[in-house]
């Protein structure tokens, strides 16, 4: 297989954007073309979860190719649930490695907030299985709910821990001008006084409203090439080194185990072996943590930390910025949002963005190997992605 580089990167801010949803796809699209000096490229993959549904827009993939121009290039989308970005950025890798194409286009978009919060989670919800989960009311809330009060029951995590995530993501976006929510929030006013009840009310027990994160929209775009196309880029190389995927059973019910996410694991370790790096090695990590408690749980499915330590490490300030191994600096769909095609493609534009050395005030030091991990429905179906800075 041929080495695959992303050369360029362009994203909108992740928040309410009034534009149509082709439009939200086509400017990071743009600023990635700007980025890297590119004027077309060989293919587009478009991720994208609720078009059809919430936009009343098929064929996403097409109307973006000819919105930018790129036509005769071959577009196709790509729908994965929330794991849809980096599901695209696997099928771009593919056709790059495999000599298919030189230059590839991949792009997230969603337009959630065009429907209410009610709607938004009941589209959510149809990602559950339909016949065991989803019949019965089951939403991804109360599924994250479940999976928390069971992880602190095995393993001590305490609600303390769950907003130490959160104000970490927090903290992390308010140097994120593309984040969707920059305000600051502390143990006092989320936990600890007479008022965090108000502040922060009970979702789905143990999770509170500070612990889930915002429903947005947003875009973000990748532009991946050959070493032979990168190499006569003048920006940094950025190698896309390792891709995995894994499943797991659909019903969280019938796993043997529900606190272990066997599909992140698997994932992980598929993108680890094909970079040929160790989880020890890696700078920078961007996790899905739609909800607080699977930050903890993917730092220690994918290796950072031994099963049950992963709160501990975050205690210690293991995985705040100028920790050892910063986790979600852009902020993590916690606070820099969750437009869901979009996501993925967000995480691995935040890494290419540290890699870089172009992040500013979040800015990793000496980020040489980044990875994502994007969680598609209950981690049934998970993409992870290992990047490496090359001289």
């Amino acid at each position: 297989m041929r080495d695959v580089y992303v050369i360029g990167i362009g994203i909108t801010s992740f928040s309410r954007l009034e534009y149509p949803l082709v439009e939200i796809a086509a400017y990071p699209a743009i600023m990635a073309m700007k980025d890297c000096g590119l004027t077309k490229v060989d293919h587009l993959f478009v991720a994208n979860m609720g078009a059809s549904r919430l936009n009343h827009q098929t064929a996403l993939a097409s109307a973006v190719v000819d919105h930018l121009s790129l036509c005769p290039a071959g577009a196709e989308c790509i729908e994965n649930g929330p794991a849809s970005g980096a599901s695209a950025i696997k099928a771009g890798y593919m056709a790059i490695a495999s000599g298919l194409h030189d230059t590839v286009m991949v792009i997230g978009a969603e337009r959630l907030r065009e429907a209410n919060n009610l709607e938004a989670t009941d589209f959510v919800a149809s990602l559950t299985h339909p016949l065991a989960e989803q019949i019965y009311g089951v939403t991804l809330p109360s599924m994250a709910g479940m999976f928390t009060r069971l992880y602190m029951e095995k393993y001590g995590v305490t609600s303390r821990h769950l907003a130490m995530v959160a104000i970490k993501n927090h903290d992390n976006a308010m140097f994120n001008k593309f984040a969707h929510l920059h305000e600051p929030i502390s143990f006092e006013g989320i936990l600890d006084s007479e008022d965090a009840l108000t502040n922060n009310p009970m979702v789905a027990d143990p999770l509170r409203f500070y612990d889930m994160c915002p429903v947005s929209d947003g875009g973000a775009c990748l532009i991946l090439a050959s070493a032979e196309v990168a190499k006569k880029v003048k920006r940094p190389l950025i190698r896309l080194a390792g891709v995995g995927q894994a499943t797991d059973t659909h019903c969280v019910h019938e796993r043997k185990e529900p606190t272990d996410l066997l599909a992140v694991r698997g994932a992980a370790a598929q993108a680890f072996k094909m970079a040929g790096v160790k989880p020890s090695e890696v700078s920078v990590a961007e996790l899905h943590d739609a909800f607080t408690i699977l930050e903890i749980a993917e730092s220690e499915e994918v290796g950072f930390f031994k099963k049950g330590q992963g709160h501990i490490a975050l205690a210690e300030g293991y995985t705040g910025l100028k920790g050892k191994l910063p986790i979600n600096p852009s902020g993590g769909l916690k606070a820099k949002g969750h437009p869901v095609g979009a996501t993925g493609v967000g995480q691995a534009h935040e890494i290419v963005t540290q890699l870089r050395g172009e992040a500013g005030e979040r800015q990793v030091k000496n980020a040489k190997i980044g990875f994502t991990t994007n969680f598609g429905g209950f981690g049934n179906n998970v993409v992870a992605l290992t990047f490496i800075k090359e001289k």
